[in-house]
């Protein structure tokens, strides 16, 4: 996106006045020192651009800066909230989901983590090795213990060690909290959560499901094998799911989601001095976060009226862009004996061959400094040696290899993957 215009920005109908209109010239010019996250030619990291419906929406509800703690805070926009989180279940399969949109997935996992912990004081949280460090930050400020569940070779929880822990936590008498991914952050592996489903019934272990990124490919057309994980999510006591992402919103947007109603009594509080006036729901009564944007809640509200949940819908043919993205380029690196892994959902993972894991390694940060220069961003990668199907020696204990994260649905073009699979 050119930010140029920004240098030329007026604001007729806002009380600002000269020196109001040059601190903003300034920033602007601030500003100029970015990414381009707009552009196809980001392809690096989970950076989406928001639909301008939701920019427009957000800054629209700004003006009246609802506060979404509470109905006297924020009427409107709590109502709107309602219906999001209900649209987000459905979507996910619960019929009366418990939930509320927070500022990030950090924050979501957290609530889903302490809710867990409500449930069974002494639960040990489990989590692919993979998952986000979000669970073992969260679980260390929850006073959570926490365990590193191994990796099968393409990045999902490997399903054996993970009955193994669940055995002998059982046999110790303590309760499992079992994190599940669906999209991990660096490959974009998916946790067999279908699978892991009984695995957790026949341990009485409670299962989160940290869809922050992956949630909304439910309704995309994934191979059956990896769907049948997302459909499994309707089992999960708990889900989180990040809007910011793939739900085309601004920074932050994240939401929990709870299956269970009735573990929104862990929230109860009687503080004296918090304005709940009204005999209604109030979503600061099932939150741990007090102030809230109910901006948030308004831009999420509008995207989801242009672009509903439904599989075959205009919000669908964007993910299926991204996919059919990933597997493009997949399909251009081979062509020019690239190595690349196959990609479960819109990460593409690759690296140029070669014989020693440090040569490897140079020639990937190399390439990629070299394709930042052309003004297209990519990311970088420390792949672990069980994660590597590559035969190499091993001189170091990973492989640095190159990323590319093709959310949006401009990647969808051979012409940029001939610029990137370009060396």
């Amino acid at each position: 996106m050119d930010w140029t215009h920004l240098l030329n920005l007026e604001f007729p109908q806002l009380p600002l006045d000269a020196a109001d209109e040059a601190i903003l010239k300034e920033l602007a010019h601030k500003l100029q020192d970015n990414y381009p996250y707009h552009s196809p030619d980001y392809a690096g990291q989970m950076i989406k651009p928001p639909l301008p419906l939701a920019q427009a929406a957000h800054w629209m509800t700004s003006f009246v800066n609802p506060n979404n703690h509470a109905l006297d805070g924020g009427r409107a926009t709590s109502a709107l909230e309602l219906e999001t989180i209900q649209a987000l279940g459905t979507m996910v399969g619960y019929s009366q989901p418990l939930g509320h949109l927070t500022s990030g997935g950090t924050t979501a996992n957290l609530e889903a983590l302490w809710v867990a912990r409500q449930c069974h004081a002494k639960t040990v949280v489990l989590a692919n090795e993979h998952a986000h460090y979000t669970h073992s930050r969260m679980s260390e400020v929850l006073g959570m213990p926490f365990q590193a569940v191994a990796s099968t070779e393409n990045g999902s929880m490997d399903l054996i060690a993970l009955e193994t822990m669940l055995k002998e936590l059982r046999s110790e008498g303590v309760n499992a909290t079992v994190v599940t991914t669906l999209g991990t952050t660096g490959m974009g592996a998916v946790d067999a959560l279908e699978d892991i489903v009984p695995l957790a019934h026949t341990y009485d272990a409670r299962i989160h499901v940290d869809a922050a990124y992956g949630g909304y490919f439910t309704l995309a057309n994934l191979p059956f094998n990896t769907l049948r994980h997302f459909n499994a999510m309707s089992s999960a006591n708990s889900i989180v799911i990040d809007p910011h992402k793939h739900g085309l919103q601004p920074y932050g947007c994240g939401a929990v989601l709870f299956k269970n109603p009735e573990e929104g009594r862990f929230y109860k509080h009687d503080s004296p001095y918090t304005y709940f006036t009204s005999d209604q729901l109030h979503l600061g009564e099932i939150t741990l976060e007090c102030s809230r944007a109910g901006a948030a809640a308004a831009a999420l509200w509008a995207t989801q009226q242009k672009f509903p949940y439904v599989r075959s819908g205009a919000f669908a043919k964007r993910l299926n862009a991204s996919l059919e993205a990933a597997k493009g380029l997949k399909h251009s690196l081979i062509a020019k004996d690239w190595w690349v892994l196959e990609p479960e959902l819109d990460i593409c993972i690759f690296s140029l061959p070669g014989v020693k894991a440090s040569e490897i390694s140079a020639l990937n940060r190399a390439f990629f400094e070299q394709k930042a220069k052309e003004n297209l961003h990519l990311a970088l990668f420390s792949l672990p040696q069980r994660n590597c199907p590559w035969q190499i020696k091993w001189d170091i204990p990973s492989l640095t290899v190159v990323r590319s994260v093709l959310m949006k649905p401009e990647h969808n073009d051979p012409k940029l993957w001939d610029r990137i699979t370009s060396a």
